[in-house]
């Protein structure tokens, strides 16, 4: 086997961990809270310290990968993270599974948008690369269902440390892999190795404005998002943060625009396949972190769900999300971006609108259709990735991801919030018994998420249109 289809697998093998680690924790906060005997708000933050710190950094990790090189990057991540991972696992208290939790997230923010980079550096033609990154993709989305039960398992089975530990022989053998077969000419800072000038250089590249405004900008925002509701939407904190977020994004934009090596063109948005293609991940990830958690609280409250078999039951719609992505480069190449990913978000929209037809007295049964038919739509919008990468210069492919990964992280963290918001204000304005008011707050909600998540599909047809360019011509950005 070629040594870049031995890096496809350590890129996934790392991606799986970062994505895993997103949502492997809730099912074993209860185990984690008997053990360290854990107040409310630093059991939320055990979670929320690794979500914060992730989305915050991740601009700032796409800038290092494309200044200091995408192996540079992926492998600083992987290690920072796999040593974060053994240090939550061992902690005994409060103040270091936090800790740890948080420079777990600065690892992943470095290793995420690496890893996308990576894959568009070590495959070059366009066939392969849709093949890997379908590869990539499904790994990811696997991680997402995997999750949950894996957490599940080992916290009642053996001890909750391990949903931690289980990263260190991960993240050897990633490491291993890495040394291996992605060569070290995959470092853009590669020239200036041995040149004190050519180091610093590089370092004033990194925009160190850009990195500080938009860091602050996506920490504020993603600490509005993720307490808002236990701190009140209309609280002082948090219409504080929702400020810091507006302010410190106007200085980026400011920031940019006066920067000839800036870190994002704000040019790149007037680029259809750019812009539509975050948009279109965007809705994506709204979809399924928001139906993900909620239809969790439905399968265990409602239906009687144990955690480990909630986070089971995904299972066969993530392995039919990961077949799809596997699947969706053949398709995107007969029909067309703009028509797969458009039938992708038609597919989901249908699937949600089917899922909230149930209540009280369903059975897993009932279910499974619409679980896998979403995950029909779901895998066909993971090769966007590569559109949103190929839409940039090859030498801001860091960039690109991180946005993309930016994209995924709010819109998915929109997903819960807004979704939670509408469950809760039609539950409170609903009568009846607390399971039916529930209930009625559940279903609007998903029918909520089905109409925004098929507003993709009008929206991807037009922006995600492909233009021929004549054949004399190099290839441009596709503008608005």
């Amino acid at each position: 086997m070629q040594k870049k289809w031995w890096a496809l697998v350590a890129v996934a093998l790392g991606t799986f961990m970062t994505y895993l680690d997103n949502n492997v924790v809730n099912v074993a906060l209860p185990s984690i809270q008997r053990d360290l005997g854990l107040s409310i708000a630093g059991l939320e933050w055990i979670t929320s310290s690794y979500i914060l710190v992730f989305a915050g950094l991740l601009l700032a990790g796409g800038r290092i990968a494309d200044v200091l090189g995408t192996r540079l990057a992926f492998l600083s991540g992987l290690v920072v993270f796999t040593l974060a991972s053994v240090a939550a696992g061992l902690a005994d208290s409060q103040g270091l599974l936090i800790g740890a939790r948080a420079v777990q997230g600065i690892g992943a923010a470095l290793l995420a948008p690496a890893s996308l980079a990576l894959l568009q550096e070590l495959f070059p033609d366009p066939k392969e690369r849709g093949t890997a990154i379908g590869v990539w993709g499904g790994v990811g989305a696997l991680a997402l269902a995997v999750g949950p039960f894996t957490g599940g398992v080992l916290s009642e089975h053996v001890s909750w440390g391990w949903i931690f530990l289980i990263n260190l022989p991960i993240g050897l053998a990633t490491l291993a892999i890495t040394l291996f077969s992605v060569p070290a000419s995959h470092d853009a800072a590669k020239r200036a190795t041995g040149r004190a000038s050519g180091l610093t250089r590089a370092l004033g590249r990194l925009d160190p404005a850009g990195l500080i405004t938009s860091s602050l900008s996506l920490f504020a925002l993603t600490y509005a998002l993720i307490e808002g509701d236990a701190e009140g939407w209309t609280s002082g904190l948090i219409l504080g943060s929702f400020g810091v977020a507006a302010l410190a994004a106007v200085a980026f934009l400011v920031v940019q625009s006066r920067n000839a090596d800036s870190m994002v063109e704000l040019s790149f948005f007037r680029s259809r396949m750019f812009t539509g293609g975050l948009l279109a991940m965007g809705l994506w990830a709204f979809g399924v972190f928001g139906i993900y958690f909620y239809m969790a609280i439905y399968l265990q409250n409602v239906l009687g769900f144990s955690p480990t078999g909630a986070g089971a039951a995904f299972v066969p719609m993530a392995i039919i999300t990961a077949i799809g992505a596997v699947l969706a480069p053949r398709f995107e190449a007969r029909f067309g971006v703009a028509r797969v990913t458009a039938f992708g978000l038609a597919v989901m929209a249908a699937a949600i609108a089917g899922i909230a037809q149930y209540g009280e007295g369903t059975s897993y049964a009932d279910l499974l259709p619409w679980f896998a038919l979403y995950g029909v739509g779901g895998g066909l919008l993971i090769p966007l990735s590569t559109v949103v990468v190929d839409a940039l210069p090859p030498g801001r492919a860091g960039i690109a991801s991180g946005m993309l990964n930016v994209s995924r992280e709010v819109f998915g963290l929109l997903g819960v919030t807004v979704l939670g918001a509408i469950l809760s204000n039609r539950a409170n304005a609903a009568q009846g018994a607390e399971l039916h008011r529930f209930l009625e707050g559940y279903q609007f909600s998903l029918i909520i998420a089905a109409a925004l998540v098929a507003a993709g599909v009008p929206l991807s047809l037009w922006m995600l249109r492909r233009t021929p360019a004549p054949a004399d011509e190099p290839k441009v950005l596709e503008t608005v």
